[in-house]
């Protein structure tokens, strides 16, 4: 346990780094690194981490390194600029345990710019929040584990223990950025990811799986439209379907620790949908594309060979569907879902971090959403802590994220670094 005097130095040093860690947080901003387009915010990143000493590694994401891992989500898109950045700290000694910092540089689309108050990628900060897409999602969480390593080092300490800080792509689509660190080697005693969860820890976080939907119509001139068949049409009665399933899947929430209490954990979401050429036209296809969530302990396979059923079984049931099936075809996410078990030595350390810096109990709570700690919980057997600040319409207008929270995290992270790896002197 780190006594108090090296506590207040630490908490001190980030106090006094913390305009230029918002500055810095502020150049992550304005890199839209949606996804495709990652690479060149990962060279900001590669650069600030080499100017701190770390032993760096970068690469392009190889899909055939990472195929055939249970982890792995398919993908129908191009890895060209999909790349990873690893910064590692090595002690001359090791007399503590290893952590991986790691935080996701991908974000996920704006949507129309007309909505938004500022551009997106012009960061602002007003009344103590920091807006701008990405801003909380995560890459306020991505700079607070640089700035908290800083201030450790700026408090006349080094940590006595190997850290990893993975900056990495995909985690809004795949997970497959993550997953490709732990097949190059990375592994530690424990994880943090500061993605945007409220100043809580997660306990539980459901799986996601992505899959498109195909349909073919038979097109006519809409003077007969009774010759024809309208794929729109038929798509909406095939979402109708999967709505049911995913009332069922919510209806046996009560079997499922930690979701019993959740009113709707499982969320189907349609989040694009296309079809047709011609407004005079009956449409002649249709396409959407779909997320929803599983239970931890849901087999990804199963679940995803329940939502093929149900499509088959809705054309089946259709007049015109059942002459021509529906194709339903899985890419992106394809990740299954994790619980931090209780009573873990790394949780009880960061409830000492944490009590420390926000004087109040640790919370946990239970998220619907995708979460890279899956990686780390399922495959690699090290307890993950998903803690991170205080956010706002992370996805949507204006996100935004509190500054004060960001500095209690960072705050939080450094204590957690100097408890769980340790601390020398710098002078040694």
């Amino acid at each position: 346990m780190t006594d108090q005097t090296a506590t207040d130095r630490i908490l001190a040093a980030v106090d006094a780094a913390f305009d230029a860690q918002i500055a810095f947080t502020q150049d992550l901003v304005r890199f839209p690194s949606l996804r495709g387009v990652e690479h060149t915010a990962q060279d900001f990143m590669h650069e600030a981490m080499r100017r701190r000493g770390l032993a760096m590694d970068r690469w392009t994401i190889d899909i055939e390194s990472i195929r055939h891992h249970p982890g792995f989500s398919p993908v129908c898109v191009s890895y060209e600029n999909a790349v990873n950045v690893v910064g590692t700290w090595r002690p001359e000694t090791q007399t503590g345990r290893s952590l991986i910092l790691n935080g996701h540089m991908d974000v996920v689309p704006t949507g129309p710019l007309k909505d938004w108050t500022t551009p997106p990628f012009e960061p602002r900060i007003a009344d103590g929040w920091l807006y701008g897409r990405g801003s909380a999602d995560m890459k306020a969480g991505l700079a607070a584990n640089l700035f908290a390593f800083d201030a450790i080092r700026a408090a006349g300490f080094l940590p006595a223990a190997p850290i990893y800080f993975q900056s990495v792509v995909e985690e809004e689509c795949t997970g497959n950025g993550a997953l490709a660190c732990l097949t190059r080697g990375y592994r530690a005693d424990a994880a943090i990811i500061p993605e945007p969860e409220d100043d809580k820890l997660v306990r539980a976080n459901t799986g996601v799986l992505w899959f498109k939907v195909t349909v073919e119509g038979r097109p006519t001139h809409t003077r007969v439209m009774g010759e024809g068949a309208n794929a729109i049409d038929a798509a909406y009665r095939l979402i109708g379907a999967l709505r049911e399933l995913e009332a069922r899947w919510n209806a046996v929430r009560g079997e499922h620790r930690h979701f019993e209490d959740l009113d709707h954990p499982i969320n189907l979401n349609i989040g694009k949908i296309e079809g047709g050429d011609w407004a005079s036209s009956v449409p002649a296809w249709c396409s959407f594309e779909a997320r929803i969530a599983i239970y931890p302990g849901t087999i990804a396979k199963d679940a995803a060979a329940e939502i093929e059923a149900c499509v088959r079984q809705a054309a089946n049931g259709d007049a015109f569907l059942r002459n021509r099936p529906p194709e339903v075809q899985f890419h992106g996410f394809f990740a299954e879902g994790y619980v931090l078990p209780e009573g873990t030595e790394a949780e009880a350390t960061f409830t000492r971090a944490f009590t420390e810096v926000h004087r109040r109990p640790l919370e946990s709570f239970v998220t619907p959403g995708y979460l890279d700690a899956r990686v780390f919980m399922l495959y690699a057997d090290t307890p993950c802590l998903v803690y991170g600040p205080l956010s706002e319409d992370i996805h949507g207008y204006d996100e935004r994220v509190n500054l004060d929270s960001v500095r209690r995290v960072t705050k939080t992270i450094a204590l957690f670094i100097a408890d769980w790896c340790g601390l020398q002197e710098a002078s040694r």
